[in-house]
């Protein structure tokens, strides 16, 4: 299975995967608003394939049921509530 992987115009850290390159018809209007303009980044094989920050079954999944992927950013780390935690451990 081929997929192909856009990252967001928008917001950094999003990335769009879709079955088609260029064929943005699944994937719904108000999303496509929210990515912005999608730039190309690869054509990706999934078969034997590992994902950073998201399981590739997933993806393969979505792919196959709704035509698309939607990879978020991870949450902002809270470096307050880092540096509070770190600090109570010492104690």
């Amino acid at each position: 299975m081929l997929c192909s992987v856009y990252k967001s115009g928008k917001k950094e850290g999003m990335y769009l995967y879709i079955s088609k390159k260029d064929d943005f018809s699944s994937v719904p209007e108000t999303l496509m608003q929210m990515f912005g303009t999608p730039k190309f980044v690869m054509v990706m094989k999934m078969e034997g394939r590992k994902l950073a920050t998201v399981d590739i079954e997933k993806v393969k999944q979505s792919l196959q049921d709704d035509g698309f992927f939607l990879q978020l950013p991870p949450p902002p780390v809270n470096l307050l509530e880092e540096y509070k935690a770190n600090k109570q451990n010492r104690s």
